[in-house]
């Protein structure tokens, strides 16, 4: 009876001994594919960063454009505001609109009695 039960604790041992090797060699499948993706992730992660990093110079790019449009719009328009105005001056003296009248500093009054133009 002795006999037996050795031998059962060591088939039993055997058994546990196998079910151990089997999920070690589990695990170790498990991890290996976890760190394939772990490698895809991180090749994904600096391809996405590239990316951002693209599309950052780019916006950029187009509002220094956008800017430098929007200021030549507005110098455009000023010129237009300008060139009408004198246009109006000749054709449609009801809508035009006089320059407001600047004070003159010391100096410039001097030259401008003397004769001189400012």
């Amino acid at each position: 009876t002795q006999f037996d039960e050795s031998d059962d604790k060591k088939k039993a041992l055997e058994l546990s001994l196998k079910d151990s090797q089997t999920a070690i060699d589990d695990m170790t499948g498990l991890l290996a594919t976890l760190a394939e993706e772990i490698s895809a992730l991180e090749v994904g992660v600096k391809a996405l960063d590239k990316s951002v990093a693209e599309a950052t110079e780019q916006r950029r790019t187009e509002n220094a454009e956008f800017k430098d449009l929007m200021s030549s719009d507005a110098t455009a328009k000023e010129v237009l505001a300008w060139a009408k105005n004198r246009l109006n001056k000749f054709y449609n003296p009801k809508l035009f609109k006089a320059a407001p009248k600047r004070e003159l500093s010391g100096g410039e009054r001097i030259t401008v009695s003397m004769g001189g133009t400012l």
